[in-house]
Order: C-alpha cells, then structure tokens, then sequence
C-alpha cells in the first residue's frame, strides 16, 4: 500500500477512536465510530485477494448494521428524553445499544463475523482488529455499565465465555484461534461489567497487551498455521519459548499477567455471592485452556526432525523491540496488578 495511504487510514483509525473517546454526545460517539469503520476497511484489502474482498463486505455488513442501530436508539431515546448525553437512556433504548455495541465487539451469540473476518485479512490488520477497533466500543459500553440490563450481560459474558473455548478448540488456523481466543477474554470484562466496571477496564487493557504481543510474535516469525508455528523453533528459539508463555498468560495461568484478571473477577463475583456463576465460568474458561495447551504443545513439544546445525539465513527471525516490549509486559505484569488497579 502507498505509505501516503496507509498514513491517511491509520490517522483516521486514531481520529475516530479519540472522537468516541472524547465525546458525551451520542451523535458525535457515532461519527467516531464510522470513521473508524470506514478507516480499516482499506487496510483490510491491501492484498487485493478474493478472502480479503469477502471479510472486508462482512466487516463492513456487520458494522454498517450496528451502527444503524445504535443511531436509531440514540435517535429515540433524544426523542423519548430531550437528551443526546451517552449516560441518560430510558428503559427499551439501553438494551439496544448494549447490543449494537456487543455486535461491534463481536460478542456470542453476535459473534458470527470475528472469526471469519480475522482469517481473511493479514496478521497487522488483524492485530489492529482484535486491539485497537474495540477500544471505542468497549469504551462507550463502560459509559453506560450502571444502566445496562445484568440478566443480558451475564447471557451474553457466559456464552461468549462457552462460544470462545468450543470455537477454537478444533481450529488449525491461527488468526481464527486469536479470534475465538477473543471472543473468549471479551465475555470475562462483559460478564463483570455491571458489578466492577474498573475491573472490566483493568481486564480489557491487559487483553489489548497479551493480543497485541501475541499477534507481533506470529508476524515475526509470519506464521498463520499450527502446521508453520511447530516447525519455528529451529528459526527463533527464544521467540517461540517467549511465545508459550504468552499463550498460557492467554489462558490465565499463574504466575503470569493473564492469572490476574481471571482472578479478581472470581473473587469479585465470589463477594456479590454469586458462586454458582463462579463456578460455571470457571469450568467454561477450562475449554479455552484446553486449545491453549494443544498450542504450546505443539510449538514445544514437537520438534521437527533434521535441524540443522548452523546458523543460517533463513534461520535468523528479526524482533522489533515493540515485540519484546509488548511480550515483557504480557508476561511480567501480574505482581504490579495492585497498582494499576489503585490507578484505574
């Protein structure tokens, strides 16, 4: 893509994030996120392929969709109101765009577009998203957590939760295993949005780190198979090790930054005594660790036959110190999980 472009469309992307993030008119807030629909979608068809073209009209279907829908609401409830302010809806409105938002996110059942949008588009467009698309939406969904329905988020949070461990486990792509992995991480912060919104911030900032670093590693080393990451450990050793780890902070387990998040939200839960909901995300979150672990299996355990020796060429994996930052951060963060949330 000409450099000229791509300046254009990512300073779009950072233009309608901050317009929604700044704004406390519904109006504006839609503007921003149309200008961030309208942004991505030429980064998603820089190669001009046939699966890119296709996740591109469905991206833009689903979104088109939801935005419709949000403006609606928003429509009706100024009509309803008198007000325009993002943090005064009436009753029938809230549930709306709850909805039109969680589409945005690609929440289950809504989820339908994620997967197959992020398989046919390249590791940076979908780096970007998995991360930075949902910070708009996210957001605007934490401006109106105290008046969201709680039967609705607990529905969609525990599916999202079931929808993201089944929808990976037999999966051979990488791209679809992040996106299901998302789908995943997303019910966590819905599912505790109405009890602790500064809990679902928490929550969202360490997914936007652990995916991000997830996703510098695989286009480091330009893997999109399980069949291509098993055979990279003679390319890049340390990165694939680095790798593992990632992808078990992914699935939450101790002591890495993933643990942190799963635990205050069972905690939290455990203290609105709701042990029964504890419980079953608990059980839920097991299928994602399942497809997690087949991952890190199959990087670490399985070494192709015939490595060479030497050092050659094609051997050596250029990492960009973004990627190490990110994978430090991804990795390390949990022992400082009381400060950022005294700062949150």
């Amino acid at each position: 893509m000409n450099p000229t472009a791509l300046m254009i469309m990512l300073l779009s992307l950072a233009i309608g994030t901050t317009m929604t993030l700044l704004s406390h008119h519904w109006l504006l807030a839609w503007i921003g996120l149309e200008i961030n629909t309208l942004a991505i979608i030429p980064l998603m068809t820089k190669t001009p392929h046939p699966r890119a073209i296709e996740a591109a009209t469905k991206y833009f279907l689903t979104q088109a969709s939801a935005s419709a829908l949000i403006l609606f609401s928003a429509t009706m409830n100024a009509w309803k109101t008198g007000e325009w302010s993002i943090t005064i809806l009436s009753d029938p409105y809230t549930i709306t765009l709850s909805m039109a938002l969680m589409m945005k996110l690609g929440l289950a059942p809504l989820h339908f577009w994620l997967p197959e949008v992020i398989q046919g588009i390249p590791l940076s467009t979908g780096l970007i998203l998995s991360t930075w698309q949902k910070i708009a939406p996210m957001t605007l969904l934490l401006q109106i957590s105290h008046l969201t329905d709680l039967k609705l988020l607990i529905t969609m949070g525990l599916t999202s939760i079931l929808i993201g461990g089944w929808g990976g486990i037999n999966q051979t792509q990488l791209r679809k295993v992040m996106a299901f992995s998302s789908i995943g991480h997303l019910g966590w912060m819905v599912l505790i949005l109405k009890f602790n919104p500064q809990l679902t911030l928490f929550n969202f900032l360490l997914y936007l780190t652990m995916t991000a670093a997830m996703f510098f590693s695989l286009m480091s080393i330009s893997s999109t198979k399980i069949s291509e990451i098993s055979s990279s450990w003679p390319k890049s050793p340390i990165l694939v090790t680095t790798m593992m780890l990632v992808l078990l902070s992914l699935a939450g387990l101790p002591p890495l930054t993933g643990f942190s998040p799963k635990l205050l939200i069972i905690l939290e839960l455990a203290k609105q005594n709701t042990l029964l909901l504890a419980s079953v995300t608990m059980l839920a979150s097991l299928l994602a660790l399942f497809f997690y672990l087949r991952l890190t299996y199959v990087m670490i355990l399985t070494l192709p036959p015939h490595i060479p020796p030497s050092s050659t060429h094609w051997r050596t994996t250029k990492n960009s110190p973004l990627t190490a930052a990110m994978t430090t951060l991804a990795l390390l963060i949990f022992p400082l999980s009381p400060t950022f949330l005294l700062i949150i």
